[in-house]
């Protein structure tokens, strides 16, 4: 081989890298787009969610205070059967928040581009 293909091999080089950067940066920005697209929806879920939530308690001590005659104990009422959904998704937090959150990241950061 001669000089002029050395340079030639070097600038084909040069540019095969500079695609692939370019390649890596938009594989980036569109990972990161579908990342941040799901937190957001998802926060507006919760807070909707929130939202209703709030409501439909409020309902329900209004309605077991209305058939007890007692709202202190209607609010005991609800914050016991609070207290046992928060301890039933303590207990089951890996399945319904660890693992849900592992698969979606690692399809989204894992998985092989259908282009290759």
């Amino acid at each position: 081989m001669n000089e002029i293909d050395y340079k030639k091999l070097f600038n084909e080089g040069r540019k095969f890298f500079s695609l692939e950067w370019e390649y890596t940066k938009l594989t980036a920005v569109e990972k990161l787009t579908v990342l941040l697209s799901a937190t957001a929806f998802i926060t507006v879920v919760i807070v909707i969610a929130t939202f209703v939530l709030h409501h439909l308690i409020s309902a329900l001590i209004i309605v077991l205070a209305s058939a007890m005659g007692c709202v202190w104990g209607a609010q005991l009422i609800v914050a016991l059967l609070l207290v046992l959904l928060l301890l039933v998704v303590f207990a089951f937090k890996k399945q319904i928040i660890v693992d849900p959150i592992a698969r979606f990241l690692s399809k989204l950061f894992l998985k092989p581009d259908d282009n290759e």
